[in-house]
């Protein structure tokens, strides 16, 4: 399927960056933006920027308005960009249910690694070492049963379904389970649509190294070496080297 229009599906320096790339390729430009980002940058560049006519991060969750904004204006794709809807596997299966092309991994992929529960049981399974972690935190009584059956390791809950230092707290003391177990909660929500945490072994210091890889449908992979990613604030990247 050939692509002529793309509607980007995410906000600021992350929907330029894909217009760029976008225009590099001679492909036309759909942006989307919330009430609140009507003077977002992205919104100048983009050939058309649609108005989603919610406020805040959450409209840009709302995936059959993304939808029905990218048929209304003829798009042949939708690119999630990182962060908001590009690891949900329901989203990419509606994208593909509607005749569109999902730029990213396939809903099986997506089903298994964009939700991090899954992703380190499967690593667990081809015997990939990974720190202590829980399942899957239904309440704070979970996240207290995990400390108490671990009492000399540190904690730290994540998100199950996104990243980006979104919905991460440490846990120092056994006073804080159930207000940071509950910001936790709600920052997921609110960034991922998805409210779903664990916990695992927080390690004070530690070097934040990854190696980057990219496939595509037809068997082609590469990888584009280590980057060292540990110049953080709140979680988040900075730098990487």
């Amino acid at each position: 399927m050939s692509i002529k229009c793309l509607l980007i599906a995410n906000r600021g320096e992350i929907a330029l960056r894909i217009h760029r790339s976008a225009k590099e390729l001679g492909l036309s430009t759909i942006g989307i933006f919330s009430k609140d980002d009507e003077y977002s940058a992205h919104i100048r560049h983009v050939d058309k920027a649609v108005p989603l006519g919610e406020v805040g991060a959450s409209a840009y969750l709302n995936q059959t308005n993304i939808i029905e904004i990218a048929i209304a204006n003829n798009c042949d794709a939708i690119h999630p960009g990182y962060g908001f809807l590009s690891e949900n596997q329901f989203f990419a299966s509606k994208v593909v249910k509607a005749g569109l092309l999902f730029i990213g991994p396939t809903e099986q992929q997506l089903e298994l690694f964009g939700n991090k529960i899954s992703a380190l049981e499967h690593a667990k399974k081809l015997g990939i070492p990974i720190l202590e972690v829980s399942g899957k935190l239904r309440h704070d009584q979970d996240l207290k049963d995990f400390m108490h059956q671990n009492p000399k390791t540190k904690v730290i809950i994540k998100a199950a379904g996104g990243g980006g230092g979104r919905g991460m707290r440490v846990i120092n003391d056994e006073s804080q389970y159930k207000q940071l177990f509950d910001q936790a909660r709600a920052e997921s929500q609110n960034a991922f649509g998805d409210n779903r945490l664990y916990a695992e072994q927080f390690i004070k210091n530690a070097r934040h190294v990854e190696v980057q890889i990219l496939g595509d449908d037809k068997g082609e992979i590469t990888h584009f070496w280590e980057r060292d990613c540990s110049l953080q604030r709140r979680h988040q990247k900075i730098i990487e080297f």
